[in-house]
């Protein structure tokens, strides 16, 4: 079987199951509900519109951006999970033995999949950005403030939006050809975004030295290749903070690093 055919093959597999809408369903929401409440809290207070939330960390100029940036912000744990399903699936319900039968090359196994990785980061990346923008924009235009909609640098910022997301899809795979257990990997995943790295994030406020390092944790890699997030008002920024195509190569680094280390290893042992 050809790459293209075993792509083919793998698009059909993921978008014939529930999951990938199930997910994008709840992406959506979650986003769309932070974005929301969020724009309602600091256009409120950037306006003064919101009484007892008036003050300097609620700017007008830029704001936009900062709310538009909770796609990747809050919602980068999507693509991420659906990565990780994409390849742990294969193993529980143990239809990997039919596919590298049908495709002796598990390497072209693993590039396929890394195709449908880039449609579905595109995906999710679109339904991100359009639940995160669209309460954001119409919250930041009832409070009179500038939605930035017409600015190049939105654009490009919400372009990057979309390649953290493609990005976070191939983190994902990586993880899964690393992990075959479907459990563990997704616990593993929502342990590490949801609380060891937002709390190290965190801790490097009261900590010297540390906001150094924790830029180039996984989170904090994708922040700075978007340029904007909702966690730099509560999370020291670095003396030296990375350029944007700084944070995309070290989320690229994560994702090659995780594929070969998956490869090397779980993908490479016998199945049953």
């Amino acid at each position: 079987m050809t790459l293209a055919a075993a792509t083919r093959s793998e698009t059909a597999k993921q978008f014939t199951t529930s999951m990938w809408w199930v997910l994008a369903i709840i992406l959506v929401a979650y986003v769309a509900f932070t974005a929301g409440a969020l724009g309602f809290a600091f256009g409120g207070a950037a306006t003064g519109a919101v009484s007892g939330m008036t003050g300097p960390e609620f700017p007008s100029q830029g704001l936009a951006g900062l709310l538009y940036s909770t796609a990747t912000g809050v919602g980068y744990v999507f693509p991420l999970l659906i990565g990780t399903l994409i390849v742990t699936s294969e193993f529980r319900h143990q239809t990997l033995t039919p596919t590298f039968l049908a495709v002796p090359r598990r390497g072209s196994v693993l590039w396929a999949k890394l195709a449908v990785g880039v449609l579905l980061g595109a995906l999710y990346g679109t339904l991100g950005i359009v639940a995160s923008v669209g309460p954001a924009a119409g919250l930041l235009a009832g409070f009179g403030l500038d939605t930035e909609l017409t600015s190049p640098d939105t654009w490009a910022m919400l372009a990057r939006m979309l390649l953290a997301y493609v990005l976070w899809v191939f983190i994902g795979i990586g993880v899964g050809a690393l992990v075959r257990n479907q459990v563990g990997a997704i616990v593993g995943v929502l342990v590490f975004t949801q609380f060891v790295e937002p709390i190290v994030r965190t801790a490097a406020g009261f900590i010297d030295g540390l906001s150094g390092v924790v830029q180039y944790l996984p989170g904090a890699a994708s922040d700075a290749l978007v340029g904007a997030s909702v966690f730099s008002l509560a999370m020291p920024a670095a003396s030296d903070p990375v350029q944007w195509w700084v944070g995309g190569v070290m989320l690229l680094a994560y994702a090659v690093v995780l594929l070969v280390l998956g490869y090397l290893t779980t993908w490479r042992r016998d199945v049953s």
